[in-house]
């Protein structure tokens, strides 16, 4: 039987928190003191995936490792992930790595248009990207990461005196991110357009006017 998907509302009473819940998958970050902690942690975590038959998504760079861990026949996060991701937490604490999940954040690019089916085909060709099968407006890449996706133009008002734009950034972050990175964008010298949408999304925009969007998985389920 197939495990039930956790909601990212749901997520939050697992006390993990080595973690963050970012676009139905588990995301951390993991600061490590030199490279060759980092190779072991890698192997560690990768013979701990074996063991289990769960695989996550692993980059290593220097002085930290990224995972990310999902359930891929649900799409989403189950008791599997959560599992998983104790194990992890547990071999990082023991290898001396320290966990940084505030500096989680995904780029969402997404392309505003009237008729998304008319040019789905073209950036499809142009990117060497597939149909996301859980969202038809949606690609991504042969690794299964969205790389862009198609917002009609009607959903994208924010008043009368928002400028003509085509591309938007949705820069999605943790939960816990999301106020300081907001503060440091109004600092930088832009302003909030909106918070309707908070605690999912906040609308800013740059001197120009130029908008983007700051997400979290807040207000989702």
């Amino acid at each position: 039987m197939t495990d039930a998907r956790i909601t990212a509302s749901e997520f939050d009473a697992f006390d993990l928190p080595h973690w963050r819940f970012v676009l139905q998958r588990l995301h951390t970050r993991f600061r490590t003191p030199d490279y060759d902690t980092g190779l072991a942690l890698v192997a560690r975590i990768g013979a701990a995936a074996q063991e289990a038959q769960h695989h996550p998504e692993i980059d290593l760079h220097y002085g930290s490792v990224g995972v990310i861990t999902s359930s891929h026949d649900v799409g989403g996060v189950t008791s599997r992930d959560i599992g998983f991701a104790r194990t992890i937490s547990a071999i990082a604490d023991e290898l001396g790595a320290t966990a940084d999940p505030k500096s989680v954040q995904v780029l969402d690019m997404g392309l505003n248009t009237s008729n998304p089916s008319r040019i789905k085909p073209f950036w499809q060709a142009l990117l060497g990207a597939e149909t996301d099968p859980d969202d038809d407006d949606g690609l991504r890449d042969a690794f299964g990461t969205n790389v862009l996706w198609f917002q009609q133009s009607a959903e994208t008002s924010t008043g009368p005196d928002a400028p003509e734009m085509r591309f938007h950034a949705d820069v999605v972050v943790a939960d816990d991110a999301a106020p300081d990175r907001i503060a440091a964008v109004l600092a930088a010298g832009g302003r909030m357009v909106t918070e309707e949408f908070a605690p999912a999304f906040w609308v800013l925009a740059d001197a120009d006017g130029n908008q983007a969007c700051i997400c979290t998985a807040q207000g989702r389920d």
